[in-house]
């Protein structure tokens, strides 16, 4: 007999650093509907929203340490944006230049 269900690809799972343990539920995954950040106006807007959420995160300071240890390219992250995180690698005091 078959699968009981049909499979679908694996998500990432949220696990805390070794030694920790996780405080809150991990952040939703993105949906694919969503359309991707780009540029402009409506990105920034988009940005600052997500910021927003992160503001009231119980494990903010957890995930930017994490985004920051893994050099995340991608999306906010522990309330800063990529290119803010890019910023605090290069010393580039505009990270919107990035």
């Amino acid at each position: 007999m078959g699968r009981p269900w049909p499979t679908s690809p694996a998500r990432p799972q949220h696990r805390p650093s070794p030694g920790r343990r996780a405080t809150a539920a991990p952040p939703r995954a993105r949906s694919p509907s969503l359309p991707a950040l780009g540029n402009g106006t409506a990105a920034r807007k988009r940005e600052e929203a997500a910021k927003a959420v992160c503001a009231g995160c119980a494990v903010r300071v957890e995930c930017r340490r994490s985004a920051l240890a893994a050099r995340e390219p991608y999306g906010v992250r522990g309330g800063l944006t990529a290119a803010e995180r890019r910023a605090l690698f290069t010393g580039d005091p505009s990270p919107s230049a990035a």
